[in-house]
């Protein structure tokens, strides 16, 4: 028997936070991006398994958002400064 989930993503940076995740992808999960909607679709065949991919996938999630982040934050501070 499989075990599927699914994470759904949107907002303003949900495409840049797929882009940076789509790499650690493995055979288990595909990424699908619509418009400004990500969804990540996983498999397993264990529940400790399916469990472990969307664990590990919600901390690369929470790190990529935090670059993100700080990338605009920077970026934006950037402009403020005329530099």
């Amino acid at each position: 028997m499989e075990i599927k989930a699914k994470i759904k993503m949107s907002g303003a940076n949900a495409v840049l936070m797929a882009i940076a995740l789509i790499p650690d992808n493995i055979k288990n999960m595909e990424t699908v991006i619509r418009g400004t909607s990500v969804e990540t679709h996983f498999e397993a065949s264990k529940i400790g398994s399916l469990i472990a991919s969307v664990d590990d996938y919600l901390m690369n999630a929470n790190v990529a958002r935090d670059m993100i982040e700080l990338v605009q934050n920077e970026v934006g501070e950037g402009i403020k400064n005329g530099t």
